[in-house]
Formats: structure tokens, C-alpha cells, sequence
């Protein structure tokens, strides 16, 4: 009998170099994609906090989620989703600097980062002779051209290094490319901690520049993050930075890994979720949402219960609103035989609401709203 054609495919035990080289790449290209990037919300589309954060001075959680504003400075930015972004990206993040500071002081520092929880970042066998390289891609726009600085620092370790990268053209989407060596000498602990940040220089004094740029993992030393040519996007409030598809991967850089908005925004909330519905935000006028309950006549008492959409890094921290002022520590009540306050004891799937003050035979309707912050 005459095999079918599927069966002498099958039976081919011998190959060419051409199909060989075929199958190793295409197996290869399987095993790197989905999940590679290390960076959550690498293409800024949640932000469950707000869509635009101002007179931002400090180190902070503002807008957009998993990534921190670090300002250590007398300037002032605001930090926006912006529609401004490369082909294939819906949107990015801007930096507008709202009041500058063109000569600051030593100890002055800009930074955008990321933190990552140790435990998803052992397969980088950092303190091994194996210890894999990891590439940094992302598209960057700038009004102020020159010399910038992205770099890791692994707190477990105190080690750090870096690299710099140059915006050649002014208001021009760039696409940025630069690879990590391994730390064979680092520690990364298998834990919820922060294990590794990716941290993106607009500015630093010259306590960060004083030494040689730490191209090398090394002990983390301030004098040897940024080169003498480091920008200053604080220089002047004509100053504006965007940053989009951001990825961290093991190995050489690839295509950036899209996922779908749910699935971000579920990698989002391990670290923050709230009561609100998307695209409300906390201090607005979100009554229709709210948590409702009753409590019916004694002091603490259970009067409603918040599981989390998926369970956090750690027991957040939980900040009550008022649905309709957005008032902090206030919430709505239909009698004043109660305190003030609700308390609100969590663990990492959920949290529980409780009302004091309330006397014996009282019935109190209460409603709020939350958010819970697991951070790091």
C-alpha cells in the first residue's frame, strides 16, 4: 500500500541543516515569548490611581500604575497618560516640568522606576557564575536633546549598575536598545521584597556624579550613577520627557510582549486596587459604586467585607474615602449616634470593615469607598 504524503512526513528521520536551523529558531521564538518582560505595565495603559498627577516633589505612587515618581528636588513635575506615543503604542507617559530648577544642589535626584518582587526574579541567578544578562528596550521622546541614565539597582545586594543613552533629536520618538550583564557577584532573595528596580535618570546633582558611571555591577556608590552629561529636565519648565514599551527581558532584546488590558491590570492590582470601578478615581464624586452595608446596633461591628481581585503582595495599606466629598477618613452615614472612623483590619485577599460608636439598638447605613496599597 502507498503511505500517504502526512505519513512519509512522518516517517522522516533525516533533515537538512536549512530545516534544522528552521526548527531550533522557531522553538526558540515559542520559549521566549509571553511573560519574558519583567516590567509590569511596560505600555502604560493602566492607571487607577488618576491620569495625571501635579506638583509632584517627593517619592510617590502618583498616576500610573507600578511606576514611581521620585523627585528629590525644589523643581515640580507633572507626571500624564499622554496620547503622544509611537506607532503601535495607544498611549505614554509624560513629564512636564511645572517649576524648574536649573542649578540644583548635590543631593538632588529625578528618577522613573520600577520595583520587582525578588521571588519573580531568581531565573536571573544573580551570585552565579551562570547569572544572565537582561536587555532593557523602550522608546523615549524629549524636548531637551543629550546624555540620560537607565540603570538596575538590586537593594538585597546593594549593588548597582548603569548605562547611558542619548536623545539625538528633540521631540522625536527614539527607540532604545542596551543590555545588563549578570551579576555574579549579587544576591537576589526569593521573597516578596524588592529584589531588583529599573530606575530611569532625568536629573541628579553632582553628588550622583562625581565619580565614574558604574557601567559594571558593583557596590552601589552615589558618586558612580550618572555621567557629568546627565540632562537636567528640571533645567527649564519648557522641559517635557515621555516614555513608552518599556521592556526588561533575559538574554537580547526582543519585539515588546503587548498583553491585554485585563491581564495588566490584574498583574497591577497584586500592588494596588480599589473600590472604584476603572476610570473612577479616589476624591471624586463615585456614590454609585460605593460599598454599602448596615450595622445594626453595637460597637464594632462588621459591616462589610472587600475581597481583593486577586491577592496582593502583603496586607495593604487602606485609606477610607467619602464617596460623594472624597473626603480621606470619612465615609457617609444616615445617624450621628457613631464615631468617626471605620476601622478596617486586611490581609493579602481581602479586608474587613468595621463601624465603632454605634449604641445598642442603633441602625446605621454606612457607605465608602477604599483603596489598598501593597507597593513596594
Amino acid at each position: 500500500m502507498t503511505k500517504s504524503a502526512t505519513r512519509v512526513a512522518a516517517d522522516k528521520v533525516t533533515f537538512t541543516q536549512t530545516e534544522v536551523t528552521s526548527a531550533i529558531t522557531a522553538g526558540d521564538t515559542a520559549a521566549r515569548a509571553g511573560r519574558k518582560n519583567l516590567i509590569l505595565n511596560g505600555d502604560y495603559t493602566v492607571w487607577q490611581r488618576s491620569e495625571s498627577a501635579t506638583a509632584l516633589t517627593t517619592d510617590i505612587y502618583s498616576s500610573v500604575d507600578r511606576w514611581k515618581t521620585r523627585v528629590n528636588d525644589t523643581s515640580e513635575f507633572t507626571v500624564s497618560k499622554s496620547s503622544e506615543s509611537p506607532s503601535g503604542f495607544a498611549s505614554s507617559c509624560k513629564w512636564d516640568c511645572t517649576t524648574a530648577n536649573a542649578s540644583p544642589s548635590s543631593g538632588v535626584s529625578i528618577i522613573h522606576q520600577q520595583a520587582m518582587e525578588g521571588q519573580n526574579l531568581q531565573h536571573l541567578q544573580y551570585g552565579l557564575a551562570t547569572a544572565k544578562s537582561v536587555t532593557a528596550s523602550f522608546w523615549v521622546r524629549g524636548t531637551v536633546t543629550g546624555v540620560y541614565t537607565v540603570g538596575l539597582y538590586s537593594p538585597d545586594g546593594n549593588r548597582h549598575i548603569e548605562s547611558s543613552y542619548t536623545i539625538g533629536s528633540a521631540n522625536t520618538w527614539e527607540h532604545k536598545t542596551i543590555t545588563f550583564a549578570g551579576d555574579t557577584g549579587g544576591t537576589l532573595n526569593n521573597d516578596t521584597g524588592e529584589g531588583m528596580r529599573l530606575w530611569f535618570w532625568l536629573g541628579g546633582g553632582s553628588g550622583f556624579s562625581s565619580g565614574t558611571q558604574a557601567t559594571s555591577w558593583a557596590a552601589y556608590s552615589q558618586a558612580n550613577v550618572l555621567a557629568d552629561s546627565q540632562v537636567n529636565l528640571a533645567s527649564s519648565t519648557s522641559n517635557d520627557w515621555y516614555i513608552a514599551g518599556v521592556q526588561l527581558e533575559v538574554g537580547s532584546g526582543t519585539d515588546f510582549e503587548h498583553r491585554s488590558f485585563g491581564e495588566e491590570l490584574a498583574l497591577c492590582q497584586r500592588y494596588y486596587c480599589s473600590s472604584y470601578k476603572v476610570g473612577q478615581y479616589a476624591g471624586g464624586n463615585h456614590a454609585d459604586t460605593c460599598i454599602r452595608e448596615v450595622s445594626n446596633g453595637y460597637n464594632y461591628q462588621n459591616i462589610g467585607n472587600f475581597n481583593f481581585p486577586v491577592q496582593m503582595r502583603t496586607a495593604p495599606t487602606v485609606i477610607i474615602y467619602n464617596p460623594i466629598t472624597g473626603t480621606v477618613n470619612s465615609f457617609i452615614g444616615d445617624s450621628s449616634n457613631y464615631s468617626n472612623a471605620v476601622s478596617h483590619p486586611s490581609t493579602n485577599t481581602g479586608c474587613n470593615f468595621y463601624t465603632n460608636g454605634v449604641a445598642v439598638s442603633q441602625t446605621v447605613f454606612i457607605s465608602i469607598h477604599a483603596t489598598f496599597n501593597a507597593e513596594l
